[in-house]
């Protein structure tokens, strides 16, 4: 166990964001290279690294996903072994994710179950999206599982709770990137400029009503703009301004209708502000849908576990690319209690390091009996 925290907290000094997490991929390698070889093949990709341990019989495969970079955030824990990179953070528990997927990884080199194991170390979660591009390499398709598996820390459950569901887990996710094009001109002239601060303004108070107006209230949907720029000083009325913001849905047909709708909206402005409008959509993540037995065994096996106690969640909208790996294979995700008081991406988060040596050892008595 003592290993592992340090694991941890080596990990939780070097946050990396996505595609750059050149540190965190070394310090992942010289760990595994450090382990007995016999069983172990890996092949790198990009930032993140696929880890196959050697089945006793080989009949399946079975994968386990574990994300591997940090948030642009600046660290306020106070910890001694906070983060060493500026304006970086682990604050959505990645440290833990990787150092779990490494405990669990020593544990089948030393105690091997009858099936392969796939270990994918991930890049880019956080965006721009590594997991769709993932499973299109040669790597993947060589050693294919036949069932994927993943976990993600919860700051609001105690040590010990497992909490998932079959079905749908996570939403529909998509950036939104818009900006406004007009014409700048003096503070005292209005009638000859197209002011883009009013523009933008107008229409974020047009995207609220998306939801009340357009998305059935039996279903649920997200837009939130979290972020809005424009001009460069008081008296210059604003030839440019920029919103950014998410869109969170429980279905694809929600999703692909709001899109429908924001570019709609973009045409009338364009008309109304004689302004230029153009929109990026960003990121984009399909839901993360459990397969329904994979998920219910599972459940089952958490039940019976002497330390875990099982809590049946209601979906998020928490947005998730391990989606994309069970598209079409097989496979769940759970959230694991880690009683953190600060939440996820908060810039405090405290995780219970003892979840730990617990995620290690009910996975590796999941394995072993699955």
């Amino acid at each position: 166990m003592n290993n592992l925290v340090k694991i941890r907290r080596d990990l939780h000094q070097i946050p990396e964001l996505g595609f750059k997490e050149f540190k965190t991929q070394a310090y992942l390698l010289e760990y595994i290279k450090s382990l007995p070889q016999e069983r172990l093949q890996w092949e790198i990709w990009k930032t993140g690294i696929f880890v196959r341990v050697k089945g006793l019989k080989g009949v399946r495969t079975i994968g386990y996903r574990a994300d591997i970079d940090g948030l642009p955030i600046k660290e306020e824990t106070g910890f001694p072994y906070s983060s060493l990179h500026e304006g970086r953070m682990h604050a959505c528990g990645h440290d833990f994710h990787m150092t779990i997927a490494l405990g669990v990884l020593t544990n089948l080199i030393n105690d091997p179950i009858d099936d392969h194991m796939l270990f994918m170390f991930q890049p880019a979660e956080e965006g721009p999206g590594g997991a769709e591009e993932m499973i299109k390499t040669e790597t993947f398709a060589k050693w294919k599982p036949d069932m994927i598996f993943g976990l993600h820390i919860a700051p609001e459950y105690p040590i010990g709770t497992v909490a998932t569901k079959p079905g749908l887990l996570f939403a529909n996710t998509s950036e939104l990137f818009i900006d406004f094009i007009g014409k700048g001109g003096h503070a005292a002239y209005p009638h000859l400029t197209n002011d883009m601060v009013v523009a933008s303004c107008q229409f974020v108070n047009q995207l609220q009503t998306i939801v009340s107006r357009n998305i059935n209230p039996m279903d649920a949907a997200v837009v939130t703009i979290g972020k809005i720029t424009g001009g460069t000083v008081q008296n210059i009325i604003a030839e440019n301004s920029r919103i950014e913001g998410t869109i969170r849905t429980l279905s694809e047909e929600s999703m692909n209708l709001i899109r429908d709708r924001i570019q709609q909206m973009a045409k009338g402005a364009e008309i109304t502000f004689n302004c230029q409008v153009k929109i990026d959509f960003g990121a984009s993540y399909t839901q993360v849908y459990n397969t329904e037995q994979v998920t219910k065994d599972f459940m089952a096996f958490v039940e019976r576990h002497s330390e875990a106690t099982l809590f049946e969640c209601k979906e998020a909208m928490t947005g998730e690319d391990f989606g994309y790996m069970i598209k079409d294979i097989p496979g769940f995700m759970f959230w694991l209690g880690v009683n953190s008081p600060y939440g996820l991406h908060h810039s405090k988060m405290n995780p219970d390091e003892r979840a730990i040596e617990f995620a290690v050892n009910l996975i590796n008595d999941y394995l072993h009996q699955a």
